[in-house]
């Protein structure tokens, strides 16, 4: 079992940066592939980014690249969402997940998720 708690999210200006964390427990992260995804309202769950468990590989949504940056710590069990250059369409609950099995861009490819943290940005 996974424990994953996310933490960061706020009420932020376009142009703006926040740093999301999302804490483990339960289990070491370190073999995991970690990814956030997030949900805006009336829309589904969207994929953001993802790291490997060693930090080697890196994904991340066409419309976050170049602005978001994801990293993890294993010492700490952590995995962060750096964001830059925020938009109001990043507005949305924010969710950390460790991946199971299946494609990494995929929300149903994980089985352990947090809470969320809500970002809003606004214009």
């Amino acid at each position: 079992q996974v424990q994953l708690v996310e933490s960061g999210g706020g009420l932020v200006q376009a142009g703006d940066s926040l740093r999301l964390s999302c804490a483990a427990s339960g289990r070491t992260l370190s073999s995991l592939l970690m990814g956030w995804f997030r949900q805006a309202p009336g829309k589904e769950r969207e994929f953001v980014a993802a790291i490997s468990w060693s930090d080697t590989r890196q994904y991340y949504a066409e419309s976050v690249k170049g602005r978001f940056t994801i990293s993890r710590d294993n010492a700490k069990n952590a995995v962060y969402l750096q964001m830059n250059r925020l938009k109001p369409e990043d507005t949305a609950v924010y969710y950390c997940a460790a991946h199971s099995i299946g494609g990494v861009y995929s929300s149903s490819s994980y089985n352990y998720w947090g809470q969320g943290t809500q970002v809003t940005v606004a214009s």
